[in-house]
Formats: C-alpha cells, structure tokens, sequence
C-alpha cells in the first residue's frame, strides 16, 4: 500500500506537469495507451484471458464511468490547485462515503461516525478559509472528485463477490481510455513531444501498477491493516509538490488536512469494529 501511494502519487505529480499543454481529455487518452501494459502482463502471467470477463456488466460499466469522471476531476483539480490541497479534499472520500451510505445502501451510521463526518467536513473549510469574498470556484473540483470517487467505491462494493480485481480495472481503464479519445475532436489534440510521451508512459504504467499493488494490500491484508497507509500520499505530494513546484503548505492547510485525514482514520476503525 505504501509503495502503491507512492506511485500513484508521483504519477499525480507528472499529470500536474502535463495539464500545462494538455487538456484532461489528452491526458487520458494518451496516457490510457499504457494504463493496459501492467493488466497485460498480469493477465498473460496468469494465463486467465476469463479474468477479464464481466458477470455484471452494466454494475461494471456504472463503476467504469464513475471511475472516469473522477479521473476527469483529479486532473482539473491538479490545473488550480497545489498536489497536496488538491489530495487532502480529496481524502474527504470516506467521510462523503460514510454519509452516502446511508440512503445508497442502507446502512446504519452511529452518531460517532456522523460527528467525525462534520469534522472532515470542518477540515475543508478550514483548507479553504472563506473570506469575505467567497471561495475561489476551482475548490469545488477536488470535492466533486470526492463525491464522485465516494460513487465509486459504493458501486465497487456492490460489485463484491462478482468480477475479478483484474476485471473491475481492465473495464475502467478502457472506458477512461475511449472518453478521452471521445473529448480529441471536441477540444483539441496537441501531439506530444518524444519527452512528453515519455511523461505519458510514465504515467500510465504508474496509474496500473499502483492499482494493481493496492489491490493486493487488501488481499493480503485486512482493511483496517492497509487501508491508513494510503495517507501516506499526502506526505509524498507535500515532498513532490516543494520540491517540483516550491509548494509549502500553511498553518491553515495542515490543520484542515489533518483534520480530515483524522476523520477519514477514525471512520475506518469505527466501521472495522462493528464489522
């Protein structure tokens, strides 16, 4: 889980580099070229083509276009906002997660939870600090990637027990890829320079392997083991983004991020105590 923070973090890194010359719709499609290598090689090691094949389909595809439009809102997130703001809204997934539950899936949530739910989203606002003239709009769009990444998770969870790891993520890797593909005629195509499809191999690799690394955390190991390890990505956007960007958080920023990765923290034991 650490490792698989780490390469999903620094690939966060090179998609904020690029979405100077590129739109989000580029990014994904350039980069979606090699999202399929690391799926390629773990499916030909297995010698399981039937690992790719969906037993619910339209629960499949529901989560694939979630999983872009997420994918969507991370990238625009990264054009306003520095690596480690943009990720510690993001964080707020599993406190929008905790609230959706209820009238999604309908689950009970005691009151401990629902406090720590109005101390994540306490955490934001203190990360944004509105003043008198409002908030600057581009906040919204790590919090749409948090309410849609809480999306997500719920449609990934009613796809437990159905299609294979392998499967969830060949299907949105290839919705991801052809809705960048869809935005080219839209918006425009810049095509990318030899570094620059570099950058984007990068990337792509990066975006598989972490998914796939992560993946195997939570098989080895029990979700409350793993499952808090994945801050670890705040600590490797804050090194990435000072030592790329000259980024320093604030007083303000580290104390609404620590707010809301210690909700994030407590629901996560909470859930696996009564589980």
């Amino acid at each position: 889980m650490i490792i698989g923070s780490f390469l999903l973090t620094t690939q966060d890194g090179i998609t904020k580099w690029l979405t100077t010359d590129f739109h989000p719709g580029e990014i994904l499609f350039f980069r979606g070229f090699f999202t399929f290598i690391p799926i390629f090689f773990i499916v030909m090691h297995a010698s399981d083509l039937r690992s790719l094949k969906s037993r619910n389909l339209k629960g499949t595809m529901t989560r694939a276009v979630l999983g872009t439009a997420t994918s969507i809102f991370v990238v625009i997130s990264f054009i306003y906002l520095p690596l480690a703001t943009a990720l510690a809204i993001i964080f707020l997934n599993p406190v929008i997660l905790t609230a959706l539950s209820v009238p999604l899936l309908g689950e009970k949530v005691g009151w401990r939870r629902w406090v720590a739910v109005l101390v994540g989203f306490a955490g934001v606002v203190i990360i944004v600090r509105p003043s008198g003239e409002g908030v600057p709009y581009y906040y919204i769009f790590p919090v749409i990637t948090a309410l849609l990444s809480s999306m997500r998770d719920i449609a990934t969870r009613r796809l437990a027990g159905g299609d294979s790891s392998n499967s969830i993520l060949f299907y949105s890797m290839l919705v991801a890829f052809f809705a960048g593909a869809v935005s080219l005629p839209i918006f425009g195509v810049h095509w990318p320079t030899p570094t620059q499809w570099g950058l984007f191999a990068i990337a792509g690799v990066l975006v598989g392997l972490s998914h796939l690394l992560t993946i195997q955390a939570f098989l080895l190991a029990p979700s409350a083991t793993v499952a808090p390890f994945k801050y670890f990505s705040l600590i490797w956007a804050t090194l990435i983004g000072y030592g790329v960007w000259g980024d320093v958080p604030d007083t303000w920023k580290l104390a609404g991020s620590a707010l809301v990765v210690g909700a994030g923290l407590f629901i996560l034991h909470r859930e696996m105590k009564q589980s």
